[in-house]
């Protein structure tokens, strides 16, 4: 794309006639325009998470991956990193749920790196540290032990008191 062609497409022509130009008929002018320039030009298309319906409305072609609820923020962030356009679509029939992510890119590339660095992402989680709630259930297991011993500690000298 030339330079020429590049400013053709970001520039806007705005004749007035009149005497002078003042900022309130400039002002007027540009909203008379504005009104008149459709709503889908002066907002940029969506980019990111969509719904079903409007990411299949670019008619590109839409392909789709299972991915579980609790990976779902890790798989947003790597998206959005490499600008990829999807939709989140939970899949209720199956329990525990799953959630469904449709895709497209606006290229191959920036698609395939999204989803190499992911799945890395979530074998790397997996190997090698164990989930909060684990760690949490083991440490409360531990407290109930603790406290059993604790109790039977004074029993025994409540025993040898008396």
């Amino acid at each position: 794309m030339s330079n020429q062609d590049y400013a053709n497409e970001k520039c806007v022509c705005l004749v007035i006639k009149g005497g002078t130009l003042t900022a309130r008929a400039l002002a007027f002018a540009m909203r008379a325009f504005l009104a008149e320039v459709p709503k889908q030009m002066r907002q940029p298309s969506k980019q990111g998470k969509q719904s079903v319906k409007s990411l299949a409305k670019g008619g590109a072609k839409l392909e789709n991956m299972e991915v579980g609820n609790e990976c779902i923020k890790q798989f947003e962030r790597t998206a959005a990193k490499y600008a990829v356009d999807y939709a989140v679509m939970k899949d209720c029939s199956e329990e525990p749920p799953k959630s469904l992510v449709f895709f497209k890119s606006r290229d191959a590339a920036s698609m395939d790196a999204a989803f190499r660095e992911f799945s890395a992402k979530q074998l790397c989680k997996s190997a090698t540290k164990p989930t909060l709630r684990e760690t949490l259930s083991q440490m409360m297991q531990k407290a109930r032990e603790q406290k059993q011993e604790q109790t039977r500690e004074q029993n025994q000298e409540r025993e040898t008191v008396r």
